[in-house]
């Protein structure tokens, strides 16, 4: 696509070879700086997403990444960090690439051109209306990315495509455009910069702002994360302590009755039951912790 503007040339690092190492990163850190503004511009369709996504997930859905090179890894990358991040299940946010996990290490680049591969990709994950489909590439253009658009379309998904060009032949093919144009590339085409720095700005809104909706927070808390690890485990007795009067000897004995589970713990701490009843309690309100514990009229407002 040679009118991108994420293949143009950059006339403000065009001696990028003749400058000082300090030079030159503070060339690349003011291209850097405009990436911010330009996702700004894109927040209202960003929201549209989130929220059309969570209200497919709510009912059963999916939400699947779909991008070549960088773009695909970064969907992946964003998939993966939801599960140890909210306790989802590793089915319910999926990244594809194209080439598949061989592709992730290893610059497979003519798999972007199969316009096809795509489809059958989705078709294996068995796509249906219920899911999301995102469709990730920096030029707006990609073969495989628009090819999975479309299978993904006819499977009545939503489609949602995050580019970073305006126009962008992406927006044929999504029922939601997300159009991030962050000019041309310090190192001209290089889309790992900040083509890549705008899509991960992006997923990572779409994927938080839709597990908050999905009530996997409360607050600004991940009370839905997997403590795994010792570092999480503090970190869940932290959170437990944030919403419960309790010092953390007692914090940590009811996680561990709750199986480490800092929103059932709380729920149980709040109602006075037992893990079970708290795992039922929250099941009755969509998993909004916020619901249980914020169960009393709001305070009046002094005139």
């Amino acid at each position: 696509m040679p009118d991108a503007q994420t293949e143009a040339l950059n006339p403000s690092t065009y001696n990028l070879d003749c400058l000082s190492s300090l030079e030159m990163v503070k060339a690349i850190n003011a291209e850097d700086a405009r990436v911010a503004a330009a996702v700004q511009q894109a927040l209202p369709r960003v929201a549209e997403s989130i929220d059309a996504i969570a209200a497919r997930m709510a009912l059963g859905g999916r939400l699947v990444y779909i991008g070549a090179g960088t773009s695909g890894r970064l969907g992946v990358l964003d998939a993966s960090e939801c599960p140890p991040t909210f306790s989802v299940p590793p089915g319910l946010v999926i990244g594809i690439i194209a080439g598949g996990d061989d592709a992730l290490r290893n610059s497979i680049e003519a798999a972007e051109d199969d316009h096809v591969q795509a489809g059958k990709d989705l078709k294996a994950l068995g796509i249906r209306s219920l899911d999301s489909v995102v469709g990730i590439t920096a030029s707006g253009s990609t073969p495989y990315v628009l090819g999975g658009l479309d299978y993904a379309s006819h499977q009545g998904a939503l489609t949602i495509g995050v580019a970073c060009n305006r126009p962008a032949a992406i927006s044929q093919y999504a029922k939601i455009s997300i159009l991030v144009p962050v000019g041309p590339e310090v190192i001209s085409g290089s889309t790992r910069l900040k083509a890549g720095s705008a899509q991960k700005m992006v997923l990572n809104m779409l994927s938080t702002g839709v597990m908050v909706r999905m009530g996997k927070t409360y607050g600004n808390l991940m009370i839905d994360l997997k403590p795994s690890n010792a570092k999480l485990r503090l970190r869940a007795v932290r959170l437990l302590r944030e919403v419960c009067p309790l010092d953390a000897a007692q914090a940590q004995e009811l996680l561990e009755t709750c199986q480490w589970e800092v929103k059932t713990a709380a729920a149980a701490f709040h109602l006075q039951c037992d893990p079970q009843e708290a795992r039922s309690a929250l099941d009755e309100v969509g998993g909004r912790l916020r619901t249980i514990l914020d169960d009393c009229p709001p305070a009046e407002v002094a005139g």
